[in-house]
């Protein structure tokens, strides 16, 4: 099923919301130019669990054509939330935070939104290591941060309605969904996955969803405004 729109209205202009998906692209864009390509940027800044757990700050130097970027391996937890593979690795991704990102936004207020988002990213890409902490394949992608958002939506708008595409054989169908089944759903398969499917077989970081996901659970009462 794809999420298309949730029927709840906010109050104030999703402003973070709006530059995070602003930001995620300019650096997709910049990712598929041939300077980026040519020097590993997608690599050099993934989070990779066993640089991280073996030389957490060891220097990464990534050389462009004309700017250099200095960081300390530590860095990629954070650098990785704004990387993606693929146009529908970044589409899927923006399209699910600009459905329950707002609303979010809407409750914690822009500032707090803002810790909100890469404390929940931060701590789905440590779940991600602590499961795996040899593994050498970058991570990237928005997915664990919006997760967070995610699981914050759940507690916070139940009964909200999603309004989802999906499809019976080749026809198209539209249905609305309660966000307690949509997103209870989600994270039954997140966690089904990461149980069943062999980490050399799946390119997919079902550890990092649920570590964001639980993350948004627990927070959103610390973060959401009185």
């Amino acid at each position: 099923m794809i999420p298309l729109k949730s029927n709840n209205l906010i109050r104030t202009f999703p402003l973070i919301t709006i530059l995070l998906i602003l930001a995620n692209a300019l650096v997709f864009a910049y990712q598929l130019s041939p300077v980026a390509q040519e020097h590993n940027f997608t690599g050099e800044l993934g989070a990779v669990a066993s640089r991280i757990t073996s030389k957490p700050f060891k220097l990464i130097i990534y050389r462009g054509a004309e700017r250099w970027i200095i960081l300390p391996t530590l860095a990629t937890l954070i650098t990785c939330m704004f990387l993606h593979g693929s146009f529908l690795h970044i589409i899927g991704n923006m399209l699910y935070l600009w459905i329950f990102g707002p609303n979010i936004e809407d409750r914690m207020g822009h500032l707090r939104f803002i810790l909100f988002y890469p404390i929940c990213g931060l701590v789905a890409t440590l779940t991600h290591i602590a499961t795996d902490p040899s593994s050498p394949v970058p991570l990237i992608g928005a997915s664990g941060a919006i997760a967070g958002i995610m699981g914050a939506y759940l507690l916070l708008f139940p009964r909200a309605r999603i309004l989802c595409l999906f499809f019976i054989w080749i026809f198209p169908r539209f249905i609305r969904l309660p966000a307690l089944i949509f997103l209870g759903l989600w994270i039954a398969l997140q966690f089904w996955y990461a149980h069943t499917v062999p980490k050399e077989m799946s390119a997919v970081a079902w550890s990092a969803h649920i570590g964001g996901f639980l993350t948004g659970l627990l927070l959103i009462h610390l973060f959401k405004k009185k």
